[in-house]
């Protein structure tokens, strides 16, 4: 029989049938033996691609970044911001169970750090001074995981009414999409201090 035209496993490989695993069964279960049996071949094969469990968390990583798009082309900044932070946040509804991990671990990866010099440069040419360029994008990014790690979180357990104190309607009867429109309110609150804000900076400047 001849060789395989392409080798059985790679690199790329890998990180699906991991994010996949962590997608199904939680960040738990991720684990090279339960990847490996995804690809249909034994443990220490992985460790020809990759070296450990952190390699393996921060490849997932990458290829969760890899699916938010940050278009500085968009105009004006506020629209590009905007539109980035709900591509963001739509990558992380796709894999919930990634969040906590993703939220616990320095961001470190190229693909991630492109992504930051890529915002930093559309807030530069916004005319945003230097030292307030990283505050932008973090404020954003705390929203958003903050978001992301409620996103599977079922509402109230089994409250009873005299478990209660009065003036809970608002939580208690909460709207199926009450996390949405909670995320929309801080995100365009977010957005508009930062334009008012940059205003400001640019007015004393020219005063």
């Amino acid at each position: 029989m001849g060789r395989p035209s392409r080798p059985l496993l790679t690199r790329g490989g890998i990180m699906q049938a991991a994010l996949a695993l962590v997608d199904e069964e939680g960040a738990a279960a991720l684990s090279t033996t339960r990847i490996a049996a995804r690809l249909g071949v034994k443990g220490p094969s992985l460790y020809n691609y990759v070296s450990s469990r952190d390699e393996i968390i921060a490849g997932i990583s990458d290829l969760i970044v890899a699916e938010m798009d940050l278009n500085p082309a968009v105009r004006p900044w506020t629209a590009a911001l905007h539109a980035w932070a709900h591509s963001y946040r739509a990558a992380l509804a796709r894999h919930p169970n990634m969040v906590p991990l993703l939220a616990s671990r320095p961001t470190r990866s190229d693909v991630a750090l492109q992504g930051y010099a890529c915002a930093f440069a559309m807030l530069r040419e916004a005319g945003w001074p230097e030292e307030h360029v990283l505050p932008v994008v973090q404020s954003i990014e705390y929203l958003l995981i903050g978001s992301a790690l409620h996103l599977d979180r079922p509402h109230e357990a089994a409250w009873t009414d005299e478990a209660l104190p009065s003036g809970l309607e608002p939580l208690r009867n909460a709207p199926p999409d009450f996390r949405e429109r909670a995320f929309e309110t801080g995100l365009a609150a977010l957005i508009r201090s930062f334009q008012e804000t940059l205003n400001d900076l640019q007015a004393r400047q020219d005063g």
